[in-house]
């Protein structure tokens, strides 16, 4: 028998597109809604449907005993600028983050992931259930990179790289091998915008795994969503990091790139 998976979802689509994958493979699916980050509609794919506020790991916890999930799965971001005014913390997550010494992104997902595995449930990657939904390696788009276009691939990766070390973010945006923008907590569409606004034409976008991402609890995407921003910023090409990207809707978002001639690689 199929164990219970639990999925706490944050935002975006792509919780719907893994509820989905976890109900098509038979498993029943008790599914974790942010307030104000989550589409209701993910309820019609889910067996059982509660919703929290940012922030009530206790309260998270409860419902996956409750329920008594075997298996937990994280996907959806949250905003970060949500968790300075809306998230509503509750004991077990103000215990947890005073138990910090590190409060970097990454630490605080791991310590959320080993909170929950301490009530000997097990969280496991989306990985498994989103194969078809991950970045190939090689170039995904019908225009293939120029030669000023590889070497800003080449120089962005290693500053995205040196980024990610930081914890600070996962995007860059280059443009003849000068820095445009770095993301920081605005994320990646508006680190997009702004150096694409710099560069007036022709930046190139490196989105990467970081060195220490745990990649059970945060994995990168792009979409259809992410083909438009770059439009608009006048990006010429997108690089990402193969077998670690998840993308959304991948047939229409590469139709979509080669309708702009933009050039996308996975590395």
């Amino acid at each position: 028998m199929n164990p219970i998976v639990g999925l706490v979802a944050g935002n975006g689509k792509l919780p719907l597109t893994l509820a989905a994958n976890i109900r098509a493979a038979g498993y029943r699916l008790v599914t974790i809604g942010h307030i104000g980050e989550t589409r209701k509609d993910l309820q019609r794919y889910s067996d059982v449907m509660e919703w929290v506020h940012i922030g009530e790991l206790g309260r998270i916890i409860e419902i996956l005993r409750a329920e008594r999930v075997e298996k937990v799965v994280f996907i959806g971001g949250v905003s970060k600028k949500h968790f300075f005014s809306k998230a509503k913390p509750d004991a077990r997550a103000i215990q947890l983050v005073l138990r910090l010494t590190d409060k970097k992104d990454d630490a605080i997902l791991r310590a959320i992931a080993q909170e929950i595995e301490s009530e000997g449930m097990e969280v496991i990657s989306p990985m498994i259930f989103l194969e078809d939904h991950m970045a190939p390696s090689g170039v995904l788009t019908e225009r293939h990179p120029t030669e000023r276009e590889e070497k800003d691939i080449q120089f962005g990766w290693a500053m995205a790289k040196r980024l990610g070390e930081l914890d600070v973010g996962q995007t860059v945006v280059v443009k003849d091998q000068i820095v445009l923008a770095l993301e920081a907590i605005e994320g990646t569409d508006a680190a997009i915008r702004r150096g694409g606004k710099l560069g007036k034409g022709g930046v190139v976008v490196v989105k990467v795994v970081k060195p220490s991402q745990d990649l059970r609890l945060d994995l990168p995407v792009i979409g259809p969503t992410t083909i438009h921003t770059l439009n608009k910023a006048q990006a010429s090409a997108l690089a990402i990091e193969s077998g670690k990207t998840i993308v959304v809707e991948k047939d229409r978002t590469i139709q979509e790139a080669n309708q702009n001639r933009l050039c996308i690689v996975g590395i």
